[in-house]
């Protein structure tokens, strides 16, 4: 296949997601039909290494992610990042969840092995996942190491769904109320003051060139990516990302949402959505069908530990059900996939730019802190902790 074949097939699978997601007002998630697209394509006419043939390849998607969390920081504020503790409570909740369910429910159906060698994966994204199939490979556990990939690649079905069912509950509640002026009942919400002082002054807008802007985008990465290798990255290099990107943009470094003012968001974001696709490559016919009823009840049993803690925990810190059990479904997928539920949600909803505006700042922050609390933290100390087990 050919760059541009490779490219134009691509962009079909993301676009047909987006028309689906339009058609139903995003009742069916974008990333849950492109996903379906890819995985029959892979089954069909796709080469397993389309991506790379379309000039997907690993630095394009590493730089991407970090520029994409950097720019989702700026979007922040220092105090709005700390006012999200809630999240970070109710994700990690959701993740505790998940291993009640699979380790104690899931006990009673399938095998220690396959519950400890699964459940890692389950909980966050593709580190846990490598960690668990690299242990059952080692123990010579190779169908268990298959099931640990199936899980990471195929666990975004369910996610995908719930979590916009979740966030549309959500969304149509808080607009509701936002139109009928009662949204003071929820609680004020701090609102960036662009006017507010900053210690380095704004360039004025004819130097916020494109080159520029990117320029000061990949300083901010990079000391983000210096401090998390000097510290053997204790913290991850994308937590970081997101940290430094609301400490440049408060500071005024950087403009707030950066990869728009240098119009190149879209290229990013594309090249990073087409990337969480490429694992369902290793999704074959056979496989699924092997370890269907295996995958069928983990992920079913580990929902519903999720539901049942975060929903517990989000009652207890005065947060509403949906939005509770929506921030704990970011384990399934993560990002870049909880923002474009959430703002094709959004837009979905809101019928002008001061209602989008609105649902973004009460549900953004809270899905994006769930998204890096479960994939990038607590799950590689999840996965840790399992290796053990077996």
């Amino acid at each position: 296949m050919s760059l541009t074949t490779s490219i134009i097939c691509i962009l079909i699978a993301l676009s047909l997601g987006e028309v689906v997601s339009i058609k139903t007002k995003a009742l069916v998630p974008s990333v849950f039909i492109t996903a379906i697209i890819f995985l029959l394509g892979y089954w069909t006419i796709f080469p397993a290494n389309i991506l790379e043939l379309a000039g997907f390849v690993n630095p394009i998607v590493v730089i991407s992610m970090l520029f994409l969390v950097t720019h989702l920081g700026t979007m922040l504020s220092l105090k709005e990042l700390a006012q999200q503790w809630k999240s970070f409570c109710i994700a990690s909740a959701g993740i505790l969840g998940v291993c009640f369910g699979t380790l104690f429910l899931g006990r009673l159906f399938f095998s220690w092995e396959m519950l400890v060698i699964a459940t890692p994966p389950l909980t966050g994204g593709v580190v846990a996942s490598i960690i668990m199939s690299e242990a059952a490979t080692a123990k010579g556990l190779t169908h268990l190491a298959v099931l640990a990939v199936v899980m990471y690649v195929m666990q975004g079905f369910v996610g995908y769904p719930l979590t916009s069912i979740a966030l549309r509950m959500e969304g149509s509640k808080l607009i509701t109320k936002f139109r009928s002026g009662t949204i003071e009942d929820l609680g004020r919400f701090e609102i960036i003051d662009e006017k507010k002082k900053k210690l380095i002054p704004p360039l004025p807008k004819e130097y916020q060139t494109t080159y520029i802007v990117l320029l000061k985008l990949a300083i901010l990465s990079g000391i983000s990516v210096f401090i998390a290798e000097s510290t053997g990255e204790t913290v991850s290099r994308y937590v970081l990302c997101l940290v430094v990107g609301v400490i440049g943009a408060e500071s005024g470094f950087i403009e707030r949402k950066p990869l728009n003012v240098s119009g190149t968001f879209g290229f990013y974001m594309t090249g990073l959505m087409a990337f969480i696709f490429g694992g369902l490559s290793k999704a074959t016919p056979q496989m699924l069908q092997e370890l269907m009823i295996p995958f069928i009840g983990i992920i079913g049993f580990g929902v519903i530990g999720m539901a049942v803690f975060s929903m517990f925990l989000g009652k207890i810190l005065k947060e509403s059900i949906p939005m509770s059990f929506a921030i704990a479904l970011n384990a399934l997928y993560g990002f870049p996939a909880n923002f474009a539920i959430t703002t094709e949600t959004i837009k979905a909803l809101g019928k002008n730019d001061e209602e989008i505006e609105f649902l973004t700042n009460r549900m953004l922050p809270k899905m994006l802190v769930g998204g890096f609390t479960s994939v990038t933290i607590v799950s590689v100390i999840i996965a840790g902790i399992f290796v053990n087990l077996l």
